[in-house]
């Protein structure tokens, strides 16, 4: 466990400031995300990850002769660290406090929102334990800087909010746009698709059913396409088949399918990835794509049998995992957790238009991979910091000892994503100079080579209101606090959230109705649209 989530929790029990405890499994998968199994004390995990509310160490501490220095991160991968503050022995030269690292596996994940908002366009509230709010942050575009190549570019910002010393720090992490189509690897693609008889409910299977038509003629005439159905049984209806000139069987096959009864997912997974192994081919991306609503209830649901299964296959093959979820029941946690364990990521769609995005923009866009096992760790300034808690990444923790430890697993991050994770920090009073340095450290996707880039942020980056940053810090800011109010469980909706400067549901539905009017954005118009529902049902 992270030494910032045990000693800095304990430190914070019984405060108004501890975010809501829920911890939610997993799912599905698109080139993000992947965990190893439990031993590995990586992201499948329960422990945590909401804090580093650290002990209060005097702010004149002497420091010992000898103290290690850190660098942000250099050790083995040509991290930069900024070469601003140095003078008078500024205390980010010195290794710092255990207590003071956060360290978790990257994710890009947006199950959670997605479904959030289905629930909340169906006039019910989602049940708190299917929130994640770092789904909620990382379902919205960013600028930040792009990377020339593989790897990532780190930015770190932030700004105050309404509570005094408590400012929301964000560590941005992109990878370089995605390359055009007939510029990527192929790719060889294992559908495995839910036939059970919850399919048949409008919006599920034939929504599925329509989008991969779609996809099927946007891709390449060198990508390769198999098909598994799942219900009481799984069965192959298409093995691995090139496009090139015999798309029309996979049409056939896609439009073949219909609901059956039970809902068999172990069974399914199981043969999705032997028809996977089947059809691997050799420098092409290998992948699983699951679309489900997650609903096990026959044969093998329990769920750690099908992890095993998953991660068995993703060590020895290097088959990863895509998730989609559908239905307006869903089993999110099953979902969420077979994701991490297959190095992918989940998304929700609810509508036409979510699934053709899925379908026939992002999963050919980001068929390739750019980073494998990737982790970043936050290091602190004891001297300018207090306190701190990262806002979700609950089951995403990575120890801190276990950061360099490239047999640990992280997640993998294809061109094109933007991974966010935002911070609560309560500064020291008077703070000035060096608040923390961001570090990301990846593995090449073909060599295995190790590389990190740091970034570095400063106490007067953090003079503005959270609510006049720039646009992409108040989206993140306004994700953030909706998936709070939606975790808190006394009901205090229009009473501010866990997370500082937290404004009630009405408060916070006005900034997003007027933030979504000067941006012009969609994105944030169903943002919007979403706290406005919320705010209502509360």
């Amino acid at each position: 466990m992270n030494r910032n989530g045990t000693d800095g929790k304990r430190g914070r029990r019984g405060t108004t400031a501890l975010l809501a405890l829920t911890l939610a499994g997993g799912l599905l998968l698109t080139g993000c995300g992947g965990d190893d199994d439990a031993s590995s004390g990586a992201k499948d995990t329960t422990s945590d990850s909401r804090g580093g509310s650290a002990p209060m160490p005097a702010p004149d501490r002497p420091r010992g002769e000898g103290e290690q220095r850190y660098d942000g991160g250099t050790s083995s991968g040509g991290a930069r660290e900024s070469g601003e503050g140095e003078k008078n022995g500024d205390s980010r030269e010195i290794a710092p406090d255990p207590d003071y690292l956060s360290t978790f596996a990257l994710d890009v994940d947006t199950a959670s929102y997605g479904y959030a908002r289905r629930t909340l366009s169906e006039g019910r509230l989602p049940d708190p334990s299917t929130v994640r709010p770092e789904e909620f942050v990382n379902s919205f575009r960013q600028d930040y800087e792009r990377p020339d190549g593989d790897g990532f570019s780190v930015t770190v910002d932030g700004a105050r909010t309404d509570d005094e010393d408590w400012s929301l720090v964000r560590v941005g992490l992109a990878t370089r746009p995605a390359e055009r189509q007939s510029e990527r690897p192929p790719a060889a693609l294992t559908f495995v698709i839910d036939v059970s008889g919850s399919m048949a409910e409008p919006g599920r299977l034939d929504l599925a059913q329509e989008a991969l038509g779609t996809m099927t003629d946007r891709l390449r005439d060198d990508d390769s396409v198999a098909i598994v159905t799942f219900s009481d049984e799984a069965e192959t209806v298409l093995p691995m088949t090139r496009l090139g000139d015999r798309r029309g069987r996979v049409h056939d096959a896609i439009d073949g399918l219909e609901p059956m009864e039970s809902t068999n997912l172990g069974a399914g997974v199981e043969t999705g990835y032997e028809t996977a192994v089947e059809g691997r081919r050799e420098g092409a991306t290998n992948r699983v794509v699951l679309v489900s609503d997650a609903l096990a209830n026959t044969g093998d649901t329990d769920a750690d049998t099908i992890l095993e299964r998953v991660a068995t296959e993703r060590r020895e093959h290097g088959v990863t995992l895509f998730g989609v979820g559908v239905g307006s029941d869903y089993g999110d946690a099953l979902m969420e957790r077979l994701a991490d364990q297959g190095d992918g990521h989940t998304t929700y769609v609810s509508t036409t238009e979510d699934a053709r995005e899925v379908f026939s923009e992002q999963l050919p866009r980001h068929i390739e991979l750019t980073a494998r096992d990737a982790k970043a760790q936050v290091a602190f300034d004891p001297e300018t910091v207090a306190e701190f808690r990262l806002v979700g990444y609950d089951n995403r923790q990575v120890a801190d000892e276990d950061f360099r430890d490239d047999r640990v697993d992280g997640g993998e991050v294809g061109p094109g994503h933007t991974v966010t994770a935002l911070y609560a920090v309560r500064t020291r009073s008077g703070a000035d100079g060096h608040l923390a340095t961001a570090t990301v450290r990846w593995l090449d996707p073909d060599s295995r080579t190790p590389h990190e880039e740091s970034g570095v942020v400063e106490t007067d980056a953090l003079d503005d209101s959270v609510w006049d940053a720039d646009r992409g810090l108040r989206v993140t800011a306004t994700a953030a606090y909706f998936a709070d109010a939606l975790r808190t469980s006394d009901g205090g909706y229009d009473h501010g959230g866990s997370l500082p400067g937290a404004p009630g549901l009405s408060e916070l539905s006005e900034r997003a109705d007027g933030l979504a009017d000067r941006t012009e954005d969609e994105d944030v118009r169903e943002l919007a649209e979403a706290i406005e529902d919320a705010n209502r049902l509360a």
